[in-house]
């Protein structure tokens, strides 16, 4: 009984935490110039929200494992911003994508705000609606 609820936990935190990235995703693609020198399609924009609804019920299956530890939503909001940070540093540095003049940056970093916070807040959501509650 306890796998159906762990897997139906699973199955939920990935349902909310795409419909929040791929929401996110449309709205934000308006601050980018291209993606990978082509424009940004609505194909681009769903593969985009699978890959962060993927990333985030990965660590969600983590926490689940490891039977929250202590601390582990902020933990898991870390380790998404920091995911986040590398993969905008590697984005822009390989001209994966390009930021219009609107994207508000980070400074020192030269990152974009609004992907940087995505899957940290977005996974915060998705958590905070599913796990550690009874089903």
């Amino acid at each position: 009984m306890k796998n159906i609820s762990v897997i139906k936990k699973l199955i939920l935190v990935f349902i909310f935490a795409f419909v929040f990235n791929f929401i996110w995703e449309n709205f934000h693609s308006l601050l980018y110039v291209h993606y990978k020198g082509a424009p940004i399609t609505d194909i681009i924009l769903l593969k985009a929200g699978l890959f962060d609804a993927f990333f985030i019920t990965a660590l969600a299956f983590l926490v689940i494992v490891l039977n929250y530890p202590k601390n582990w939503m902020a933990l898991s909001v870390l380790i998404a911003i920091v995911f986040a940070i590398f993969l905008e540093l590697y984005a822009l540095n390989s001209g994966r994508w390009e930021y219009k003049d609107a994207m508000p940056v980070i400074p020192f970093l030269g990152i974009g705000l609004t992907p940087t916070v995505q899957l940290g807040l977005l996974l915060f959501l998705s958590f905070k609606l599913v796990l550690k509650r009874k089903y």
